[in-house]
Order: structure tokens, then sequence, then C-alpha cells
């Protein structure tokens, strides 16, 4: 890509990744077809419907219209793809949803993202208290339970977005009341909730840190259309300030973007929420402003490295503080190729204002720090190359047309050169 160009236009953002593979993996605790759409075309739902369909699930999927198809036998299949569940973390989301359907699960411990170490205490410790015995097979994480999971009382030492959506999958199915307390909060969680709802669970507190889930019998199949995705939004509402530009996000929701809409606007964007969307104007150089993510309502980790990319062209000095991942930082290097200047502590990063950023080549560690560095390519002199964008891939679909139709100077190459 060539920086240089502002972001004109209008950009539609999609269903939500931090769903859909959640919504695919609750399509478990029902026999029959359930009905997602509104589903984004990126590599983690492809990876995650082939995880299903080694459980025994016919999955049939339409990329065009976003539409995806998951039959669930009578009795599904207890143990996960091990190379598949190592590729995506989200793909442990089926543990909680087998345990609780067919009393045992066999789950390969996950891979995913280089951003540091996300433990499954939290996830073990609470279905334990739900009745299931678990143990560690050959790193394969085995959850069995005779007869039906007993609903229980279970406090999160941390908002575990992961821990609230296995536990409350395993719940709906239980004997008796589940009480999660310190429940995330995340808008993911309230669409997973809406479609288990949908289902037939009965579920108190969709959106609040306490979740209290009456268990019933069965479930049925439904049909659901996914939240949109808030980081997606919040990636174009950057890249829009990034590059002075003009930006129309069709479905973004400003109610699941609070804290970040407020720290662009401080920055120095100019946000006008409409009935269908966000429309994001940059029209000076952005200010700087200091960030410190939290989970939900909280600044999200998963724009970190796209904020840190604003700040390093702001007009001051920024300090950016990350409480939920220990190595979300990694990507800092990549930055600092292309002029950025950073300095980081443990886990705060002080970003000074470059006099500007030069084009050079820089690799993609995980999805949101392809994302950044994309955005940083924008307004970087000369030429940039991003390496690894198969991590792009797994989060933002079509990317590079959408930049494209924005009038950003961008294109994808082959390994051989080719476009």
């Amino acid at each position: 890509m060539t920086g240089g160009t502002r972001l004109i236009g209008e950009v539609a953002v999609p269903g939500a990744k931090n769903s859909v593979l959640k919504l695919m993996a609750a399509s478990l605790l029902a026999s029959g077809r359930t009905t997602l759409t509104a589903v984004p075309d990126i590599l983690d739902v492809a990876v995650m419907g082939d995880v299903l369909a080694g459980l025994g699930v016919s999955v049939v999927r339409d990329v065009r219209h976003g539409w995806l198809g998951l039959d669930v036998p009578d009795e599904p299949g207890a143990a996960a793809d091990g190379d598949l569940v190592r590729r995506i973390r989200a793909s442990v989301a089926v543990l909680g949803p087998l345990v609780a359907r067919c009393g045992e699960a066999r789950v390969a411990l996950p891979g995913g993202d280089a951003i540091g170490s996300r433990a499954l205490d939290l996830h073990v410790n609470g279905l334990a208290k739900l009745g299931a015995v678990i143990d560690v097979e050959g790193g394969v994480l085995v959850a069995r339970n005779s007869g039906r999971l007993q609903g229980a009382t279970i406090w999160l030492d941390f908002p575990s977005v992961g821990a609230t959506e296995n536990l409350l999958m395993a719940g709906v199915l239980a004997k008796g009341t589940t009480v999660i307390d310190n429940a995330a909060r995340e808008p993911e969680i309230a669409d997973l909730c809406a479609m288990l709802t949908a289902m037939g669970a009965r579920i108190d507190g969709a959106g609040s840190s306490t979740l209290v889930i009456d268990g019933v019998d069965a479930l049925t199949p439904v049909e659901h259309r996914t939240v949109p995705d808030r980081i997606v939004a919040g990636t174009y509402a950057v890249g829009a300030l990034m590059t002075g530009g003009d930006v129309m996000i069709r479905d973004g929701r400003a109610g699941h973007l609070g804290i970040v809409l407020e720290k662009l606007a401080q920055a120095g964007a100019e946000i006008d929420v409409l009935a269908d969307g966000l429309r994001v104007v940059g029209r000076e150089r952005p200010r700087s402003v200091d960030v410190v993510t939290l989970p939900y309502p909280g600044f999200p980790t998963d724009l970190l490295p796209q904020i840190i990319a604003l700040e390093s062209i702001s007009s001051g000095t920024s300090l950016i503080t990350e409480n939920v991942f220990d190595s979300r930082f990694v990507f800092c290097r990549e930055l600092h190729k292309l002029g950025a200047d950073l300095r980081t502590d443990g886990h705060h990063v002080v970003v000074r204002p470059a006099r500007r950023l030069t084009g050079a080549q820089v690799m993609a560690s995980d999805v949101r720090a392809g994302a950044a560095l994309v955005l940083a390519g924008l307004v970087a002199d000369g030429e940039t190359v991003v390496t690894d964008v198969h991590h792009i891939d797994r989060g933002y679909a079509s990317f590079v047309e959408s930049l494209t139709a924005l009038g950003a100077n961008i294109r994808r190459v082959t390994d051989d050169g080719a476009g």
C-alpha cells in the first residue's frame, strides 16, 4: 500500500467475529437446523465450521449472502479435532455445550493469537462447580459428567468473556439454577443470550455482571442474526480519523462503542450518530489521548493496536495501558519499523509524536495488530508491505476491497507477487 490518501465513502460492518463463533458452538445444544445470518466472510468461521463438522454437524454456508446453516445430529461427537482447535482459541466454546448435552467433551488446549497467556482456569473451575470432572490428557482437556449438570453459583475472579460463554451454555441445560457473578458484559455475550433465549433457555441479566440461568430439559434450533462487529466498526472509525477522512460506517452501533467514540472525539474526530450507523470525520492532526483497556464497557483490548497506531501520528505524548493481555505490545516492534516513537514498560507504552511514518515491510502477529499496521501504512510515506496477512483474514472480511472502495491505495499480492 502507498500512504497519503484520505478514506472517504461508505463501508458496511458485518456480523461480529467474537459473537458468531460462539453462536456456532451454541448450535450444538439443540438437534436440527440452526440458521445464522449476517455471518462474516472470515477465516475463523471456516475453521469453526470444520470443528463442528468433525463433531457430526452438517455445515452449509452461503458466503455471498452471509448465511450459515448448521444441522446438528441427535448425538454429536464429543471429541473436537485437535489441529483445528489449536488454530483458533474460540473453538474452546464447544466445551460447555458438549459436556452439557453429551456428558463428555474432549477439546485440545486451544491456540489463536500470540497476545499472551489466557489460562482456562475459569472455564475449568466453573464447569467443576456444575458437576463436571475435568482432566488434561496429553494436551487435551477432557470434561465428563454422568447424568445432568447441576446448577451452582459461580464467581469469576475476572470477567472473562470465554468463561462466561462456556458456563452460560453449560448452565442452560443444567438442573436447577446457575448464577454467574462477575460475568462479562460484552455485547457479544448479550447476543449469545438472545439466541439461547430464542432457543428456549431461561436467562435473566443479559448485559449485566450477574447472569441467572434456570436450566431447561431441552432447547430447539432457531434462526438468529449476528450482532454487528463493534471492533471492525471501531477500526474503520480510527482509520477515518488517522487519514483525515470522512467515512459512513453502516451498522456501526454507537451504543457498543461508548468509550471508544469518546476517546476518538477527544482526539479530534467529528462523530455523527445516525439511525443506521456512524459518520466519522477527521479534519486535523489527531490530538493525543491516554487510553486504559478494561473489560466492557471499558476500552476494548481488541482496539488497542489501532489506537496506538493513531497515537503514533498524534500531536502530543500519550500513555497507553493494557490490562487484559500480557503480550499485546508485541506488535509495537513492527510499528517502530515505520518510524513510530514508542517505549514499552510492562503493561504500559508511551507514544510520542513521530515527525512522520515511513513505509517499510512489517509483519502481522495477530488479527488486530495486522489491521493496525495497515492503518499505519495508509498514512506512511512511500510503500508499506504487511506480511502474514492470514491473521487479518481471521477477523476482517474483504478488508482490502473495503479500504480500496474508500479510496485507499492498497492491493493484495500473492506469494509470487501477482496482484
